[in-house]
């Protein structure tokens, strides 16, 4: 960059790892289910994150519509989910994988594929990806 110009590439989301380290700040300590997405571009750095759902201390019902639309807005090319669990137990529930089953679905509908989603727990992740559950 040129001049008075500070130039800061955004942060890339390469691994499970990075985008638990990300995602951590945003919903440490809640006592309520949050579900975030980060918004990516072709080189997978963050172009932007929401707040998709606020839910209560055992779910938050996420909509499709809301994961894409905000992406399309964004005009993300990939997008990484994540959302805690205020138990602590980062296991996927039967409903998180159905959950997931359905974004996956849809992103490849969308064209927007959904690189990985993250349960966060205290003092640890499960990754969809990690565990071969997304491709």
């Amino acid at each position: 960059c040129a001049g008075e110009i500070v130039c800061q590439t955004p942060p890339k989301l390469c691994s499970s790892a990075e985008a638990y380290e990300a995602i951590l700040p945003l919903v440490r300590r809640r006592r309520f289910e949050s579900m975030w997405a980060f918004f990516l571009n072709s080189h997978n750095a963050i172009i932007g994150k929401r707040e998709i759902c606020r839910g209560t201390a055992s779910m938050c019902t996420v909509h499709p519509r809301d994961v894409f639309g905000a992406a399309i807005s964004r005009n993300a090319i990939s997008i990484i989910l994540a959302h805690n669990h205020p138990s602590g137990d980062p296991t996927p529930s039967p409903e998180d994988e159905a959950l997931t089953d359905r974004l996956v679905h849809a992103g490849k509908l969308m064209g927007i594929p959904v690189l990985d989603h993250l349960i966060i727990g205290s003092g640890g992740y499960y990754s969809f990806r990690d565990m071969g559950q997304i491709q």
